[in-house]
């Protein structure tokens, strides 16, 4: 299957998913999105349209730290950076958002780190 058409798949299937899954103040919704290179994941209030905490591989503060491991490993740290981040902010529980990717490899690594860090879904 092309790339173009697996993206247009993608994008459907989290339409799809997004008709019942939305974020509150005391739930927000914690999405996903990886591309070839990078993952970034960010905690959204969608009643106020407002992303409240993100982190992804692109940070200055994470691109040092995972400079030259695998994307596997990458995602983890993003996880971990987002879990830490909401916790300072009083986030303690989340609604998981997949982005249309099936739970394996770094969505999955993602979403244990960011379990493991304190974060419920």
């Amino acid at each position: 299957m092309p790339i173009r058409a697996r993206e247009i798949e993608r994008k459907r299937r989290h339409k799809r998913v997004r008709r019942k899954v939305t974020g509150t103040a005391q739930r927000p919704r914690f999405n996903v999105y990886r591309s070839l290179q990078n993952t970034y994941a960010q905690i959204i209030d969608d009643e106020s349209g407002r992303t409240l905490v993100q982190a992804s591989t692109v940070d200055p503060e994470l691109r040092k730290s995972v400079a030259g491991i695998a994307k596997v490993e990458q995602a983890d740290a993003v996880g971990a950076a987002v879990a830490d981040r909401a916790k300072k902010q009083g986030i303690t529980q989340v609604v998981f958002d997949r982005g249309g990717y099936k739970y394996h490899g770094r969505v999955r690594a993602l979403a244990e780190a960011a379990r493991q860090h304190g974060l419920q879904f």
